[in-house]
C-alpha cells in the first residue's frame, strides 16, 4: 500500500532530527537530579523548551551532549591537579 507520497518520503535523504529529552532522560545521562537541571534551566545554562499545555520541560540530545561533555572536561581538569 505504497501512496506516491510515501514513495517520496523514503526516496528522501533523512534529515536531521533534533530528538528532545524528557527531564528524567536528560538527568539520567547527566547523572544529576531533576530539580538540578530545572535550576540549570532557569539559569540559562541550558536551554529547556516548552511543549504542550502544561508546559513541559524538553532538552535538545544535542544540548545534553555538550554540557555532559564540558562537565566531565572539568571534572578530568580537577582531578589532574
Amino acid at each position: 500500500m505504497y501512496t506516491a507520497q510515501r514513495r517520496k518520503r523514503i526516496a528522501e535523504p533523512e534529515k536531521k532530527v533534533t530528538q528532545l529529552l524528557r527531564t528524567g532522560e536528560a538527568c539520567k545521562i547527566l547523572c544529576i537530579h531533576q530539580n538540578t537541571l530545572r535550576r540549570w534551566s532557569k539559569q540559562g545554562l541550558i536551554r529547556a523548551y516548552r511543549i504542550g499545555p502544561r508546559g513541559d520541560r524538553r532538552f535538545r540530545r544535542d544540548d545534553i551532549i555538550a554540557l555532559l561533555m564540558e562537565k566531565t572536561k572539568g571534572e578530568r581538569a580537577h582531578s589532574s591537579n
